[in-house]
């Protein structure tokens, strides 16, 4: 399997064991040792889970979870007025915390790499709307922390 697949299986992982962490109140080592031993690259109930970066999937859990508080901010500053993060989808939320973390702490990754990565996430779980809101929050929170990605002129007409 390319690397690149084994990523995108990594951020698939994280973002389900955020869900299930969220849903079922699972703490972050619990839910990291399940999905190693049980889910990632193994097949569960006819679904064929691939295999994934383990060292990227704990990076993206832990860090997600380590800071949550941060990255919630990060997210209901992109969010429209009235809808907190809390009011999100159980997945959405999840999809969101994980892109936003990696876009706040894992800089090597460019911020393009990352929103196309979790928009593809949510094209897994959702045929409707909730990838262009993916691509449009995270868009925004990677304007905000890393702007000098952007290439953008201020101060210039």
């Amino acid at each position: 399997m390319a690397k690149s697949s084994e990523r995108s299986a990594a951020r698939l992982a994280a973002v389900q064991a955020l869900y299930q962490m969220d849903v079922a109140g699972k703490g972050v080592t619990d839910a990291m040792a399940e999905f190693e031993a049980h889910w990632i690259g193994q097949e569960v109930e006819g679904i064929t889970f691939p295999p994934a970066e383990n060292a990227l999937f704990r990076q993206i859990l832990a860090g997600t979870v380590a800071e949550q508080g941060p990255v919630d901010r990060h997210i209901d500053d992109a969010l429209a007025a009235g809808w907190p993060l809390t009011r999100i989808e159980a997945v959405l939320r999840a999809i969101l915390r994980a892109g936003a973390w990696e876009l706040a702490y894992k800089r090597d990754v460019p911020f393009r790499v990352v929103i196309s990565e979790y928009v593809d996430v949510a094209h897994r779980f959702y045929g409707g709307d909730e990838p262009g809101l993916i691509n449009a929050v995270l868009d925004a929170v990677a304007r905000k922390v890393r702007p000098n990605d952007f290439g953008e002129k201020k101060g210039r007409a």
